[in-house]
């Protein structure tokens, strides 16, 4: 039986997104969301959060790849990652490519990993944060939904704690929404983030199963300035499928409408 799957997010704003399906895969009620597998005909399985499409097999490394490697490949050599969300693991699979990770920290992880790196930790990413003052050379950022995450991840006692708990080379990186459709969004992330960070920018993925097919990141640094960076080709993974040192420089380039929300010094 064929039916369609439609993504509530923006519904309220007139857009929505349908994906046709052939079965039901698992359908699980939690205390805190409803979780739902699809077999789908074009995106392969697909994973939907209280209605919500957050990930699909066709196009998932889109956005695992570029939250992962961009912070990564930055930094001059990372061995401490914190990654809060992230519970598809496809985040920690993109970060254990790298042999100079030694651990990777994951607050409220929903999927058990077995490399002896992970390091699980359940409860909530804020506090932990809060608790662990300059541990990290990277910390990402994923929850698809940051208006529903609003309170926390909008506001700027979150990202100075983030701060604290970053060294001194240390780069967080974000889920900063779309500019086509979330625009007032990012312009309040930087009206705040140029109080905490030195420096900071704003980069995106093409990713078809999101609304509006992209979907952006904030990246966040005291020392590194991620327009005036050298890739070294010779530490990127072999067989990524998206990033590339090239599709890492093309990322940052932004319409110019989009330029305006990144307020910088």
């Amino acid at each position: 039986m064929e039916f369609w799957i439609e993504n509530n997010m923006e519904m309220e704003n007139g857009r929505t997104f349908k994906i046709k399906a052939f079965k039901q895969l698992d359908s699980i009620k939690t205390q805190y969301q409803h979780i739902c597998v699809f077999e789908t005909q074009s995106y392969g399985k697909v994973l939907s959060l209280d209605g919500t499409v957050v990930m699909t097999e066709l196009d998932e490394f889109c956005y695992h790849e570029m939250i992962a490697h961009v912070p990564i490949l930055c930094h001059p050599s990372p061995e401490q990652v914190l990654v809060i969300g992230g519970g598809s693991g496809g985040i920690v699979r993109e970060v254990l490519k790298h042999k100079t990770i030694r651990e990777v920290h994951l607050p409220d992880m929903a999927q058990a990993m077995s490399d002896p790196r992970v390091i699980h930790v359940y409860q909530n990413g804020a506090q932990y944060v809060k608790r662990h003052e300059g541990i990290f050379d990277v910390v990402i950022v994923d929850f698809f939904d940051l208006i529903k995450h609003g309170k926390t991840l909008l506001q700027e006692p979150f990202y100075r704690a983030i701060h604290g708990a970053l060294r001194e080379t240390g780069i967080c990186v974000t889920q900063a929404e779309n500019f086509f459709y979330h625009g007032e969004i990012i312009k309040t992330l930087f009206e705040f983030i140029p109080k905490i960070y030195s420096e900071y920018g704003y980069y995106y993925t093409n990713i078809p199963s999101y609304l509006s097919g992209i979907i952006g990141f904030a990246f966040l640094s005291n020392k590194i300035n991620p327009y005036k960076i050298n890739i070294d080709s010779k530490r990127i993974p072999p067989d990524l499928k998206y990033y590339s040192v090239d599709i890492h420089k093309a990322a940052f380039v932004l319409p110019e409408f989009a330029n305006k929300y990144i307020k910088r010094s």
